[in-house]
């Protein structure tokens, strides 16, 4: 899998006084950092070492480089927090935030991305790893109150948003049944009800499997109260985005979302392809010029699995 951002920061990059904050919370001093790809945020991702040989995974960001980078991290630092012990999660060591600058200090994982297209074994490790994450992180810790519901409710408008300005490259299928799709995004919506602590941005470049197997899920910034099976489902709209499986299948055999109305997946999805076909068009957010790219990709993969399911 290709880096998802050209422009990241490095540890280098950072003022003294913040690397200073890093090494304090960490009782050491930082001797070396390799930066990590993947992801799209433009602040630093480095795993770092200290002179006693310890090893944690440093990110930090201010408004330069992004101005909404830095509340993500902070909601990050909140959510790590309050994640449970259980959670196949990086635990948080600490954070420095002085206003302008905000750091994340996480214990090291050993790991690589899952391969894609997806090796049939490590998509298997990965949703089982979500089934029992789901299990662990249901109810939410009180901490998060922000639902899926909110957190998705403008870009579930993407259909909306197209119909009212439709770009010429709009695909015709979709153009036909610009209606429908905005109905579709409005159940889909409507079904993300629930009480379980969700990732909400499942993809390859958030996971981390490691030498012997252990699923880990990095990056929680967007973490919200919802459905038992939606990081499950996000999984599969990524299978699909990189090919070699048919998602259709995979979903009908998940676990936690049997007892599922049909109709409501597909609306869930329906509202996931517009928001990327919408958000693909739009100028890229400073410092980070290749998401537009990727959202364009994914909603174009998404297209004819959504035309499938609608007929």
């Amino acid at each position: 899998m290709t880096s998802l951002t050209k422009s990241r920061i490095r540890w280098a990059d950072l003022p003294g006084p913040v690397r200073a904050a890093v090494e304090e919370i960490l009782g050491d001093r930082v001797v070396a950092a390799e930066s990590q790809h993947g992801g799209f945020s433009p602040g630093t991702a480095d795993r770092v070492r200290t002179a006693g040989g310890g090893r944690a995974f440093v990110k930090a960001v201010s408004p330069a480089q992004n101005d909404r980078s830095p509340t993500l991290h902070r909601a990050e630092a909140r959510i790590a927090a309050a994640l449970p012990p259980a959670a196949p999660a990086p635990r948080l060591l600490g954070s420095h935030d002085d206003g302008d600058w905000i750091a994340l200090v996480f214990t090291d994982v050993e790991g690589r991305h899952p391969v894609t297209p997806w090796d049939a074994g490590e998509l298997a490790a990965v949703l089982s790893t979500l089934e029992a994450m789901a299990a662990v992180l249901t109810p939410a810790p009180a901490a998060v109150v922000t639902t899926a519901t909110e957190q998705l409710g403008y870009d579930f408008g993407g259909w909306r948003r197209l119909a009212d300005d439709p770009t010429a490259d709009l695909d015709p299928w979709a153009r036909a049944r610009l209606p429908e799709l905005c109905a579709a995004a409005d159940r889909g919506l409507a079904a993300l009800t629930g009480d379980t602590l969700c990732h909400l941005d499942i993809r390859a470049d958030n996971l981390l499997i490691g030498p012997d197997g252990t699923v880990t899920v990095v990056d929680w910034p967007w973490a919200c109260r919802g459905p038992a099976w939606l990081d499950s489902l996000l999984v599969l709209v990524n299978v699909q985005v990189y090919g070699a499986h048919d998602p259709g299948p995979l979903l009908a055999a998940l676990p936690l979302a049997t007892e599922v109305d049909p109709a409501d997946l597909t609306g869930v999805l329906a509202g996931f392809t517009g928001f990327f076909l919408d958000g693909a068009r739009q100028p890229p957010p400073p410092g980070i010029p290749t998401v537009r790219a990727f959202q364009r990709l994914q909603g174009d993969a998404l297209l004819p699995w959504l035309a499938r399911r609608l007929g």
